[in-house]
């Protein structure tokens, strides 16, 4: 627990601003994604409140996972031999800077995600290979030890999340003081880098909410239990599904993040069908947020200035024929 204090004590304001400029200013050319006031939509609102959207839906590979992603290249050495563990989101991301920075790169990905988001990383040259959920870390392990390749986690790296802070400077930049920040979590890296971000921006009166599905709550049962934990995740969310929550998310989430509420997935098939409906194209894993809103899940919002985070896009025709109405 030490070395993860330590962790935590450097995920300091002027780190996350080095990597804010980073992310700015990345070969991987990261979008500055627009913020929308959900009154110029044509979204339902049965609360009256403020809300205004950030669309990570239109980031370049589809999800804010780019952000993150552009920090770690940027701070590795180019033409590494690297390996790593996604649903699909990570993973196209990961891939894509791969083929930029001309590095070696794999995938494992669980046996439940898509075919065709594994086709899709096959595409810009990494190796993909699927395996149980529960053998995922056991695949990364024998990949460093056999193959001498370097493990790039998804979510629990300091980089990674100090890169995906940048998300939360890009609020402040268009909102300065937020009653309320929803935002997704699956293994709690975009949650503790945004939560990060705002806070020691000084917003000390911002409540910031992280959302997970029920059947893939590892943050929120690690914030029951006081440590990261791990479960069997089953939701249609597999990009929140992750097999464990990570350590300094965990411990970031805990100082900065006001709590952890949950949908099912019903709510979660029914925002997507919602957002469509609007002309806002969104994966499941990245409407978490918008179903916690539509379905009153975050307390005492009437009157407040809040921000949703609509996470990803990816989603194939094949996939969101499954969730619309």
């Amino acid at each position: 627990m030490g070395d993860v204090t330590m962790s935590v004590k450097s995920i300091t304001l002027d780190l996350l601003r080095d990597a804010r400029e980073t992310v700015r200013t990345s070969p991987l050319r990261v979008i500055n994604t627009p913020m929308i006031p959900w009154c110029q939509t044509t979204l339902p609102l049965n609360i009256p409140c403020n809300i205004h959207i950030k669309l990570e839906n239109m980031q370049r590979t589809g999800s804010f996972k780019i952000r993150g992603v552009a920090n770690q290249f940027a701070r590795r050495p180019k033409g590494g031999n690297f390996v790593t563990m996604s649903a699909g989101n990570y993973g196209k991301s990961f891939a894509y800077a791969s083929k930029h920075y001309g590095s070696k790169g794999k995938v494992l990905m669980p046996e439940t995600a898509p075919i065709s988001r594994a086709t899709l990383i096959q595409s810009f040259g990494c190796d993909v290979e699927r395996v149980p959920m529960t053998c995922l870390m056991n695949v990364v392990n024998r990949c460093v030890q056999e193959s001498n390749m370097t493990f790039l986690h998804p979510y629990d790296d300091s980089d990674l999340i100090a890169g995906h802070a940048s998300l939360g400077f890009e609020v402040l930049e268009l909102m300065p003081q937020p009653d309320v920040v929803v935002i997704c979590c699956g293994g709690g890296g975009l949650l503790a880098g945004v939560a990060a971000a705002i806070k020691l921006s000084g917003c000390e009166k911002t409540r910031i909410y992280g959302v997970e599905p029920e059947g893939a709550c590892t943050m929120y049962k690690s914030f029951i239990e006081k440590k990261p934990v791990g479960m069997d995740s089953k939701s249609i969310a597999s990009g929140l599904a992750p097999p464990f929550a990570g350590t300094l998310p965990y411990e970031l989430c805990q100082r900065y993040v006001q709590d952890i509420v949950l949908v099912n997935d019903e709510e979660i098939k029914a925002a997507v069908s919602t957002l469509y409906g609007a002309g806002l194209l969104v994966e499941p894993s990245g409407c978490a947020a918008f179903a916690a809103i539509a379905n009153d899940r975050i307390p005492d919002i009437a009157g407040r200035n809040v921000v949703v985070i609509l996470s990803g896009g990816n989603i194939g025709q094949d996939e969101l024929t499954n969730f619309l109405d």
